[in-house]
């Protein structure tokens, strides 16, 4: 389905029980005052905003399907939909008193099939994990719910020190207020960093990170309609570190090397081996700012068997070296608060 005129991404909000609707509100709020704010100005063209809808399970509605939702709000209705983002509010209960929603995780997961990005905040990943969309993938929830996300889910690898983790096609998001940071991160994402900056200083909040990278962000592709390039792509994502040939992966796709790598690059951009070069090096971005880890723990850790060879990748797609960005931009090189000595 071809875009509408106008419109740059829709954004659409699930709406579970006992969802955080101050959320889906503050988001939908969020991303208008971002499309006013990269208008205003002297410039009288109009330009391209962010679509934001609202999909909930309503009673007497599913039709013949009851694994679609319906869509109960719309900032721009009567246009076909296409969903580049799908987000997972918080819930205002704890996880212990959410009710299984297999209709809801059925959902995501054929919109994950179809190209859209997946993402939740806080609690809201449990509806995400329950789809099965993050077995084997690292992402975060609020840490008073990281134990419990990782005990009812042991496939899922929780890393509750994040407020936002970006995995390409799955994004999470931590604590229940979370949704400010994600908000702001798709902002960056699709309308770029003055815009963003111009809503934190409006809404009078933090940019989602305390520093703005120099280096652009790995933002694959998975509109691309190609169903066979996607199925590998969601297999380079989830399992980047394991080791992969281009034979094996046009073998995954049911194809010959040659059709798979033209294939490959039509809908993505980007070779398979440099693709899978991006994947790792965002991944291992992630482990440089949140922890101690030796550099060369993550090249093996991201999929390098050789720590030299993944200080070259890291440099030619960042311009900067591991040790070096860590020094940057690591959130855990600051020195901890001093404690006051026991006398």
């Amino acid at each position: 389905m071809t875009r509408c005129p106008g419109i740059l991404a829709e954004i659409g909000l699930l709406i579970y029980p006992d969802c955080q609707l101050s959320a889906v509100h503050g988001l939908t709020d969020l991303v208008r005052i971002a499309g006013e704010w990269s208008a205003h100005g002297a410039d009288p063209v109009p330009r391209p905003v962010i679509r934001v809808s609202h999909w909930a399970f309503v009673a007497g509605t599913e039709g013949d399907d009851p694994d679609q939702p319906s869509c109960v709000w719309d900032s721009h209705a009567g246009l076909p939909h296409r969903l580049d983002y799908v987000i997972a509010p918080p819930s205002i209960v704890m996880p212990e008193k959410m009710r299984p929603m297999p209709a809801a995780a059925r959902w995501l997961a054929r919109r994950h099939v179809e190209g859209s990005r997946i993402c939740s905040i806080c609690a809201g990943a449990f509806v995400l994990a329950e789809s099965g969309l993050i077995d084997g993938r690292r992402v975060t929830t609020h840490w008073a719910f990281a134990s419990q996300l990782a005990e009812r889910f042991p496939g899922v690898d929780v890393a509750q020190e994040n407020i936002v983790l970006d995995d390409g096609d799955i994004i999470t998001a931590g604590g229940i207020l979370a949704w400010t940071d994600l908000g702001l991160t798709l902002v960056d994402r699709l309308m770029g960093p003055s815009a963003m900056l111009a809503t934190a200083r409006f809404l009078v909040i933090d940019p989602p990170r305390d520093d703005q990278r120099p280096f652009a962000r790995f933002v694959p592709r998975f509109d691309h309609g190609d169903e066979a390039i996607l199925r590998v792509q969601h297999r380079m994502h989830a399992h980047a570190a394991e080791p992969c040939s281009v034979k094996r992966l046009a073998e995954s796709a049911s194809l010959g090397e040659r059709t798979f790598q033209r294939r490959f690059h039509q809908a993505t951009g980007h070779r398979p081996t440099e693709y899978l070069q991006q994947v790792r090096v965002a991944k291992a971005r992630e482990i440089l700012e949140t922890t101690h880890r030796p550099v060369e723990q993550i090249a093996w850790q991201v999929g390098y068997a050789a720590a030299t060879a993944f200080g070259k990748a890291f440099q030619r797609i960042t311009g900067i070296t591991p040790g070096r960005y860590r020094q940057r931009f690591g959130m855990s090189t600051r020195a901890p608060r001093e404690q006051p000595q026991e006398r």
